[in-house]
């Protein structure tokens, strides 16, 4: 499973649910929200993974308690969600201006507002962590049950948003679908 998957079947599909009613969306609105934003996400990750920062995420996975944000849905719709949320994209995106960037792509592709979006966006990251954190258990166990495997190639399978083997591609897509505007 990758992880927009992951993130839009959470809870049976309810946190997308949850999603939806915090923002005033349909569910197929947040759907198309969560998969237009994701791979911006995921691809931002990778970067920051194959760029050497693996351990510093990991250490972010292990002591963030992240997988509240999927296992309590309640907590999407709190301020102090939103404030981590920000703080998430500040790592993964860098900048303010990237992250409006995404979402203005986001609205592009979905026909959704810019604000909502930018708005969504926090909450989104922290869904993101969230599902990492609960996969990168999970391929902690699986890792220690094999006695071996990639944690970093798990890592690397888990967000690559189009299946085929390479990160690369993603982050590069995406960021070249931003500056060409």
């Amino acid at each position: 499973m990758d992880l927009l998957s992951a993130i839009l079947n959470s809870h049976n599909g309810g946190a997308v649910s949850q999603l939806a009613r915090n923002f005033g969306l349909d569910q197929d609105q947040a759907i198309s929200a969560i998969s237009s934003l994701v791979p911006a996400l995921s691809a931002g990750l990778s970067r920051n993974v194959s760029g050497g920062g693996l351990d510093s995420l990991l250490a972010a996975l292990g002591g963030g308690q992240h997988q509240r944000y999927l296992d309590d849905l309640s907590a999407l719709g709190q301020q102090d969600t939103v404030d981590d949320g920000n703080g998430i994209l500040g790592h993964i995106l860098g900048s303010k201006d990237i992250s409006r960037q995404v979402a203005a792509a986001a609205s592009e592709r979905t026909g959704l507002g810019q604000e909502v979006l930018k708005r969504m966006l926090p909450v989104v990251a922290t869904m993101v962590m969230g599902a990492l954190s609960k996969n990168t258990a999970g391929m902690a166990a699986q890792q220690q049950q094999a006695g071996s495997g990639d944690l970093m190639g798990m890592l690397t399978s888990f967000l690559d948003s189009n299946r085929d083997g390479s990160v690369a591609d993603d982050f590069i897509g995406i960021i070249g679908k931003l500056l060409s505007k």
